[in-house]
Parts: structure tokens; C-alpha cells; sequence
């Protein structure tokens, strides 16, 4: 397993060095564990790991802290997320990981109490202040739509009502041919709209808004933007995602606070050439050398949401993939 580009930047040998799974089982129930009352953040939730050895690998790390604590074997798993968080008696700097292949069920070998918890149903208050990022990335859908280029509003409104009967919940509006003040107002449209169902709307366009940046519930930047940013476009409450297309890309993405990115084409698509796609092992390997979600896009079909999971991506993505009632 790669270390990722970020982790040697971010090792110090001031915080303690942590590792920690996220496993969800196919009942999109993610395991937890109760930490003892007289640790640190005793009485709250945690995800599972522990502290690293002395110049141990991650992965192997992570093994040895689920076999040791859980009596789990974990045979794959993809980089998620590195966190450095401050409490006021020590730092801490947590290294993420997504588990896709294990084997056994998870036990308390320790003591301590643990569940499989609904991911619809966690919040971050009853886990440590660190685990907050970890919390908001286990709430990403494992669906995004991105929408097809429409002529009308009541086109594009028809594309949403499909999305939403089917409870998709994260919509990038895409709509690259229309000029910048209908894609503004269609953008206000559809959020207004999709607000009511609990559904977030990405604004994406060649152009990036200038104000308003606050009304937008995200930012989804595309390849060439995400390369001209020097920081963060929105504020960290809203959802900021980039359009990636190889690993210096999705560094990027990763270094500037993505929430999440797009790799594609893992699959034959008319706008790209053979020699170009990706296939599955190749967006597995890209994807092991970040920490960030990141969706698979590309030729796909909803068949492919477990094969996606098993190459290490947060869910699929699609422009007409979600575009049936069926």
C-alpha cells in the first residue's frame, strides 16, 4: 500500500501517531467502537485503530491494531483521510484508512463496547473532535448525478425530479453550454427546488462565481480551474470537489481541502480515447496514492457500484447514469 503524497509532509514526531479503519458493511452500517472512561475522550465513539509502532507501516499497522483489538483479518484497504487535530492536552495526527476486504466479526477483545451504527444516523458530536472530518466523509452519498446538458429549464427540471424520486442526494449541475447568468439562475432554481428533500447541489462551471459564494451548498471545480486555485474556493461548512483526471490532479485536489474528487474515464466513453481510460486497476492505483474520497466516472452502470467499492472509491458517478425511474 502507498503511503500517499501527503503523509511524509505531515509526519511529527511531536503528535501522537494514530491509525484508524473505517469498515461499513453492506447494511451501510459503519463499525465503531466506545472508548473506556479513563482514556482520553473516554465515554465517546471512535472508529477503530490505535497508535502506530515505532517506523511500522500503516497497513501493516492497521492490520495489527484490528487483529489485536477486534480479532479481524483486514485484507485491503485504500487511503481515506489524514487528520491533524489540537486538543488542549495533546496532538494528535490521525491516519484514515477505507477497508474494502475483510474477514471475521468484530469482537471487543479489549473491553470495549462496539456496534455497527447506521451511517445515516451518526453525528459527530459523540465522537472525539478529530474524528469530525472522518464523520462528514462517511456521510457522502455513493451516488453523484451530474446533469446532462439541457436547452430549458423545464428540461433540466426533469432530470432533477428523476434523481430525486430515486433519492439521489449530491447533483452536480454541470451545464457547460449555457452562458454564465442562466447557469447562475438555473443553479438558484435547482437549489430551491432540491433543498426540501435534503439534497445538495454542486455549482460547477467554466467560470467560477464571483459573489454569492455563501448561497452555494459546494463548489465542483473542473480540471483546469482546480489547477489555477491557490486556496480553498469555499468555506469549509460548504462542499468543495474537483474533476480529476491523473495523480497530479488529484494531489492538487487533496492538497487544497477537497471534500471529494472525480477520476475518470474508468470505462470507454465517446469523449475520450482507448489509449486514455483508466480500467479498474488502474483508478485503484491512482487512487491508493491520495487520501480524499474519490468517485468513479466514466462508461459505467449502476452494476458497478461493488467493483467501484472494491477498487477503493467512494461510490460512482455518471452524467446519464441515474437518468431512469426504473
Amino acid at each position: 500500500m502507498s503511503s500517499g503524497p501527503g503523509y511524509l509532509q505531515l509526519r511529527d514526531k511531536a503528535l501522537v501517531q494514530v491509525v484508524v479503519g473505517v469498515l461499513v458493511n453492506a447494511s451501510n452500517e459503519v463499525l465503531v467502537a466506545r472508548r473506556h472512561a479513563h482514556l482520553h475522550q473516554g465515554g465517546l465513539l471512535e472508529f477503530p485503530g490505535g497508535k502506530l509502532e515505532d517506523g511500522e507501516d500503516r497497513f501493516a499497522g492497521l492490520q495489527r491494531e484490528f487483529q489485536e483489538e477486534l480479532g479481524m483479518q483486514i485484507n485491503a484497504a485504500f487511503p481515506l483521510r489524514q487528520i491533524t487535530h489540537h486538543y488542549e492536552d495533546k496532538s494528535v495526527q490521525l491516519d484514515v484508512w477505507s477497508i474494502t476486504d475483510y474477514a471475521g466479526e468484530p469482537q471487543g477483545l479489549e473491553g470495549q463496547p462496539v456496534y455497527w451504527l447506521p451511517v445515516a444516523e451518526l453525528e459527530a458530536s459523540d465522537f472525539p473532535a478529530a474524528n469530525k472530518a472522518i464523520v462528514d466523509d462517511l456521510t457522502l452519498p455513493n451516488r453523484l448525478a451530474i446533469t446532462p446538458d439541457c436547452e430549458t429549464w423545464p428540461e433540466l427540471k426533469s432530470c432533477l425530479e428523476v434523481y430525486l424520486k430515486q433519492g439521489i442526494t449530491l447533483i452536480q449541475l454541470r451545464q457547460k453550454n449555457v452562458p454564465q447568468k442562466q447557469y447562475q439562475s438555473w443553479y438558484r432554481e435547482a437549489r430551491r427546488y432540491c433543498e426540501p428533500s435534503g439534497v445538495r447541489v454542486m455549482y460547477s462551471h467554466e467560470q467560477m462565481p464571483d459573489t454569492e459564494r455563501e448561497a452555494l451548498d459546494g463548489i465542483h471545480c473542473t480540471a483546469s480551474i482546480l489547477r489555477g486555485l491557490r486556496g480553498r474556493p469555499v468555506a469549509s461548512q460548504q462542499l468543495f470537489a474537483a474533476s480529476c483526471h491523473g495523480l497530479q490532479e488529484l494531489q492538487l485536489a487533496e492538497a487544497l481541502g477537497a471534500n471529494y474528487a472525480t477520476l475518470s474515464p474508468v470505462r470507454a466513453t465517446k469523449n475520450y480515447a482507448p489509449e486514455q481510460l483508466l480500467d479498474w486497476r488502474g483508478f485503484a492505483d491512482l487512487r491508493s496514492k491520495v487520501s480524499l474520497p474519490v468517485y468513479a466516472l466514466g462508461g459505467l452502470s449502476v452494476d458497478d457500484s461493488q467493483q467501484a467499492r472494491q477498487a477503493g472509491a467512494q461510490g460512482i458517478a455518471g452524467i446519464r447514469l441515474f437518468l431512469t425511474e426504473d
